[in-house]
């Protein structure tokens, strides 16, 4: 079975790509954070501290613009 890409800008009739939009904007979100779009730390566990900082600095204004 091959996969199936759909273009942009065609209509869904299968529904593939609606969690596509969801994924692309938190790692644009993520993107925003310049420790994590350059790695500079060698070591994993600082690194992955620093990406729930921003994931929960993320929420935080998300649920303020509520």
């Amino acid at each position: 079975m091959s996969p199936i890409l759909v273009r942009r800008q065609t209509p869904r009739g299968s529904g593939l790509g609606t969690l596509r939009r969801v994924v692309e904007r938190g790692i644009s979100r993520l993107r925003q954070f310049r420790r994590l779009r350059i790695r500079w730390e060698r070591r994993t566990d600082v690194h992955e501290a620093v990406l729930e900082l921003a994931c929960a600095l993320i929420c935080c204004r998300r649920l303020r613009s509520f």
